[in-house]
This record gives structure tokens, C-alpha cells and sequence, in this order.
């Protein structure tokens, strides 16, 4: 099967274009809106939703660890040794 054979579904993303996906998740409020909407199936390309969801998953991720960290006190010292 060749490429311009391929559903536009299925067909994978350019290098660049997970550059440019991963700048606009990075736009404060427009880009998280943007990667929930991907994430929930706006987007027609199944590797674009894909990387939406993986994306989604790091930021829950980084959220919890900041969480844990602010509750337990550790952001507290963490800041204390980077601002000396």
C-alpha cells in the first residue's frame, strides 16, 4: 500500500507538525482548550488525537507531582534552594 493510498485517518504526522501541535498546546488557555478538544475526538487524524491524549497525560501528570510537592512541603524547599 503506498502512501496516497492511505486514508487521511490514518496518515502520520510530519516531524514539524508535532512541532507546531506541540507549540499551540503550549498557548496558555487557547492551547489547553485546543488539546481537550483533540483529545476528545476532534481531531480526524487518529495520530493527532493520539498525541493530544499523551500530551493531556503530561500535564495531569506535572499537575499531581506540583500538588504533592505544594501539600507536602517540598515545593516550599525546592524554591528555597533555587532562590538561595
Amino acid at each position: 500500500m503506498s502512501y496516497e493510498n492511505v486514508p487521511d485517518r490514518y496518515k502520520p504526522l510530519s516531524p514539524w507538525a508535532y512541532f507546531g501541535y506541540q507549540m499551540l498546546f503550549n498557548i496558555p488557555v487557547v492551547g489547553m482548550i485546543l488539546l481537550i478538544v483533540f483529545s476528545l475526538g476532534g481531531a480526524k487524524n487518529i495520530n493527532l488525537r493520539n498525541f493530544a491524549r499523551s500530551y493531556f497525560c503530561v500535564y495531569v501528570i506535572v499537575i499531581v507531582v506540583f500538588l504533592i510537592l505544594f501539600f507536602t512541603g517540598g515545593l516550599v524547599s525546592i524554591l528555597d534552594l533555587i532562590t538561595g
